[in-house]
């Protein structure tokens, strides 16, 4: 099949699913959990499959990435601004909470990048989607990725008792800078905090040697507002707002737990446009 043909298959089936007002659950539908869908839909970037853009309600879809149209159109658009097979979409971890599916993926996207999307679910149809993005970058201090590391969810017991200890840290550590309880939330040893942030390395001193250059730059790396807190085990993601190498940002930051303590974390910064920039007027959080 030449080029022409398949971009014409791949439009007809855009518009194919732009068109849905209703679509009655398949096999695969029953089966697949959330996060399942969302994995589904976000590899369906690379591969081309049609199938998963099904998962979306066609008539409440709510974007919150500013830089793309609001509702199906929106995501039509952007997939047609893409050359064909030029997209990746590795997805290293999932997870859902609820309503809420979470995805952590290795994109190449317009460019090498690192991402987290959430989509939030209602009947089993996606009708609202976030994301955080940033470019790719060499491995930390410590020789680790932005996407390394462990990816298995286990203590599905301990989700409450864990998004409650990330909620207090990002409350008490990272808003209110009230460091002498840092030890409530992760252990002194390097080896206690395993860290991916680009920049920093593993344990608290890594952490402490980044943020005094920041200062002593007159960069402060300053926290807000959370806006969200999602989890499921071992892994919560944390979704704020704030100021970082003074621009407006948010901060999505992934924390692996492990008896009761933080000792891994994952991040992806993204800086907020100017709202006369925007393609929709949704907003960057606006949670639930």
């Amino acid at each position: 099949m030449n080029t022409s043909n398949k971009n014409i298959l791949r439009l007809a089936a855009v518009a194919s699913v732009m068109g849905l007002t209703a679509c009655s659950a398949t096999s695969s539908e029953v089966t697949l959990s959330n996060k399942d869908k969302a994995v589904a839909l976000i590899s369906s970037i690379e591969t081309g499959d049609h199938g998963p853009v099904a998962y979306i309600n066609a008539d409440k879809y709510i974007q919150h990435n500013l830089a793309v149209a609001d509702g199906l159109e929106g995501f039509g658009e952007l997939m047609q601004q893409l050359p064909e097979g030029s997209a990746r979409a590795d997805v290293k971890r999932a997870f859902q909470d609820g309503e809420y599916a979470v995805t952590h993926t290795e994109y190449d996207f317009f460019g090498p990048k690192v991402g987290f999307d959430v989509f939030r679910f209602e009947d089993g149809k996606i009708v609202e989607h976030w994301d955080n993005l940033q470019d790719i970058a060499p491995a930390n201090p410590s020789g680790r990725t932005q996407l390394d590391g462990p990816t298995q969810v286990t203590d599905l017991d301990k989700t409450d008792v864990n998004k409650a200890i990330v909620a207090d840290f990002v409350k008490t550590i990272l808003m209110e800078g009230n460091m002498a309880r840092i030890n409530d939330f992760i252990d002194n040893e390097d080896a206690a905090y395993l860290q991916h942030n680009p920049m920093v390395a593993d344990g608290l001193s890594g952490l402490g040697v980044a943020l005094n250059q920041l200062a002593e730059q007159g960069l402060p790396m300053i926290y807000t507002e959370n806006h969200k807190i999602i989890g499921e085990g071992n892994f919560v993601l944390s979704i704020s707002e704030g100021t970082f190498l003074n621009e407006h940002v948010a901060f999505y930051d992934l924390f692996r737990l492990d008896n009761d303590k933080i000792v891994e974390h994952w991040d992806v910064i993204e800086t907020i446009p100017a709202q006369e920039t925007w393609k929709n007027d949704n907003g960057k959080f606006g949670f639930q």
